[in-house]
């Protein structure tokens, strides 16, 4: 399996609100981070997730783009929440040797295509 595919695996699991599979793809150390919180282990890690899914009825992902490099993939999303709520987020995914995310980092972004002055 390429790490896009593990990319995409995890993408499908969150989306799913599938913990047990979520939980089983982080390392013992996995580092999570995003543009309100840092948290660092399996444990706080799923903590965490399971917070995040208590907290959205429903989840919609649609994956605009993805680039890999390395031990790491890149993609640009687009989540809806409840059906309502509408994030532009990047999320940067580092894998270990093993193929369980080590590492994954969350930038909040625009939706709209408005340029730079």
């Amino acid at each position: 399996m390429s790490n896009t595919e593990r990319f995409l695996a995890y993408v499908n699991a969150y989306a799913r609100k599938d913990l047990a599979a979520v939980a089983a793809m982080f390392s013992a150390d996995v580092q999570l981070r995003d543009w309100k919180l840092a948290v660092s282990g399996r444990d706080a890690a799923v903590a965490e997730t399971r917070r995040n899914f208590a907290a959205a009825q429903t989840l919609a992902i649609e994956v605009l783009a993805l680039h890999e490099s390395g031990d790491a993939v890149a993609g640009e999303l687009r989540i809806v929440v409840d059906g309502h709520i509408e994030l532009h987020v990047v999320d940067v995914v580092v894998f270990a040797p093993d193929g369980s995310i080590r590492a994954l980092r969350a930038y909040l972004g625009r939706g709209d295509d408005v340029a730079a002055p």
